[in-house]
């Protein structure tokens, strides 16, 4: 299968000169992650912006000065398989498709496995390909707590867990933008200075003060916020059945459980689209 039967033509994209609050609500719009950067009044790919670009960088406003400059592209024309391969090598999720550079579509790594897997006939099953080590954290734990979790990981979820330690909810990276916002705190730095050998000698008291944002959550804690009826695969579900269950529910990750219903790892889109490139 070629990428020009799945791609997505004509993609929500930002401009530069563009600022992330305007990207940011794009993304909360329309529901993405991510987005292609094309230069103002054209369509000349130039970078691509995803939401952990805007988290890991709350000071800069400018969309030039976060999104990734060095992008992996691919053509209409482009095997799945090949696509796969770039997006496995590069561990992206997106890859914008182009036509003498400039921007036509975009696939993600959801496209291939709703698209592509899902039509196929591929019987592995997922504990072939899923993570063991998942992110977990009580319910009740305050939001900045749990995203802190997620990000320990640098993974794009966080499963929660009850007082009997049994999945209670999930939450996504998007979960988390929705419930915070930037904020700006001064902080103040002392040092004391004083003149060496001279017992005499008055100490000095040089103050820095530092400007800078940060994400803010709200008072919620994870059980108000986390997705409680999760679809989840168990080890020896097929990686196919996996993939359809993902396009129905319209979902990027799924917790995989044992025989007894307890969390033993993690799948992703992105790890089952290793099966593509066996």
């Amino acid at each position: 299968m070629l990428i020009k039967k799945i791609v997505t033509k004509n993609p929500v994209h930002v401009e530069v000169p563009g600022n992330r609050e305007k990207a940011l609500e794009i993304m909360r719009k329309q529901k993405i992650s991510g987005l292609p950067v094309v230069k103002e009044g054209t369509k000349k790919l130039v970078g691509i912006l995803t939401r952990s670009d805007l988290i890991e960088n709350p000071d800069e406003e400018q969309i030039a000065l976060v999104m990734s400059r060095n992008v992996v592209t691919a053509e209409l024309e482009e095997h799945v398989s090949d696509v796969a391969k770039k997006m496995l090598d590069n561990n992206i999720r997106r890859i914008p498709v182009v036509k003498d550079g400039d921007l036509v579509g975009v696939v993600t790594s959801f496209d291939l496995v709703a698209s592509a897997i899902s039509e196929m006939d591929i019987n592995d099953p997922v504990e072939d390909y899923m993570i063991e080590s998942v992110p977990t954290t009580w319910e009740q734990s305050p939001l900045n707590v749990a995203f802190e979790v997620m990000r320990f990981f640098n993974l794009k979820c966080v499963v929660a867990l009850n007082n009997d330690a049994k999945m209670s909810g999930i939450l996504t990276e998007t979960d988390f933008i929705n419930e915070s916002e930037v904020v700006s705190e001064m902080s103040v730095h002392n040092s004391s200075v004083g003149t060496e050998g001279d017992k005499w000698s008055w100490d000095s008291t040089s103050v820095l003060y530092v400007e800078k944002n940060h994400l803010k959550f709200s008072d919620k804690v994870v059980r108000d916020v986390s997705t409680q009826n999760i679809s989840t695969a168990n080890t020896k579900t097929k990686v196919s059945d996996c993939a359809k269950k993902m396009r129905v529910d319209n979902i990027d990750q799924i917790p995989v459980t044992g025989i007894e219903g307890e969390l033993v790892g993690l799948i992703r889109t992105n790890d089952l689209i290793n099966s593509l490139v066996k």
